[in-house]
Order: structure tokens, then C-alpha cells, then sequence
């Protein structure tokens, strides 16, 4: 199964994750399928930054994000624009 989750990058006690869509069988700092964006927990405000349209095509094609990564996504919106594509895009494409 193919999992978008957080991978550790960075110093000892300084740690910055890259969002990363990879095999469930790899492991966590493994070779990964593509990167997404990144996490910096350490700036204050925390820094994110996310490939949108990318994750959603990711999810449409079957990939399950980690607790941490949907928690991220919802903040950009990105489990809502999955949502309207497999449900209401459907709709529109069979009434037009």
C-alpha cells in the first residue's frame, strides 16, 4: 500500500520533516515515490508548505495519508478538495 507520511530530515534536536509519498514497507527515512512539501515544527510559526493539486491526485489514486499528514492536509484543504472530486465532481460531469 503506498502511504503519504512524514519523513526526518535535519540536525540532532532541530528536526524538519519532508512530506513524502512512499511504499508502507520502506522505511521511515527511506527511499521515497515523491516529495509533497515540508514540515519545520521548530520556526515559530511552524512552517508548512504543501504541493495541493499533487496530494489530491495521490489520494484520488488510492494512497493513505498518516494521522499526522491528514491533520496537515486538512489545514490546507486538502481532504476537501478530494472530497468534491470523488463526490461532487461526479455529479456535475453526469448532469452536464
Amino acid at each position: 500500500m503506498v502511504r503519504i507520511r512524514l519523513t526526518r530530515m535535519g540536525k540532532r534536536n532541530r528536526p524538519f520533516y519532508r512530506i513524502v509519498v512512499v511504499d508502507q514497507r520502506k522505511r521511515r527515512d527511506g527511499a521515497y515515490i515523491e516529495s509533497l512539501g515540508y514540515y519545520d515544527p521548530v520556526r515559530d510559526p511552524a512552517e508548512i508548505k504543501v504541493d495541493v493539486d499533487r496530494a489530491v491526485e495521490w489520494i484520488l489514486k488510492g494512497a493513505q495519508p498518516s494521522k499526522t499528514v491528514r491533520d496537515i492536509f486538512r489545514k490546507f484543504g486538502v481532504m476537501e478538495k478530494v472530497h468534491k472530486k470523488k463526490y461532487m465532481g461526479e455529479k456535475e460531469e453526469n448532469e452536464g
